[in-house]
């Protein structure tokens, strides 16, 4: 099992460091973007959850930098869900340049969180279902 998704971002001179290249600190901001994105491509947004009275923070995250990105880059955000969640949900994340050349992987962990009762719980199973329809599809 494996859901991929893709999505682009340019590089804003904003995201660079005084030595021209992206802040690494911004890829955690990329892997937000691909894992946003992943979320409204299979169909219900981040924002829609957050509606129901569900978030999910982050409890934990690696980063390996291969090459570096430039200002004004198109980077190809590749975002994968490896399996179905149960309490946690795993993203990894290739990040390509313009060349096509893998400059980033990373991975991070969320939980799923209910703000009523603000506890943890398991993925909800209209979630759940949607990834399993995606597959399916």
């Amino acid at each position: 099992m494996k859901l991929e998704f893709s999505t682009q971002v340019r590089v804003r001179y904003v995201d660079c460091d005084q030595s021209g290249f992206v802040y690494n600190g911004n890829y955690a901001t990329f892997y937000e973007v691909g894992r946003s994105e992943s979320m409204r491509q299979l169909g219900h947004t981040y924002k829609q959850m957050e509606e129901d009275g569900i978030v999910m923070p982050l409890v934990n995250q690696y980063s390996r930098f291969y090459k570096p990105a430039f200002y004004d880059n198109l980077l190809t955000i590749v975002t994968c869900i490896p399996e179905i969640p149960k309490a946690r949900i795993r993203f990894e994340y290739s990040i390509y340049n313009e060349d096509n050349e893998l400059i980033n992987e990373g991975n991070n962990e969320l939980i799923f969180l209910d703000t009523g009762k603000g506890r943890p719980m398991r993925a909800p199973e209209w979630f759940v279902n949607l990834l399993q329809n995606h597959l399916d599809s």
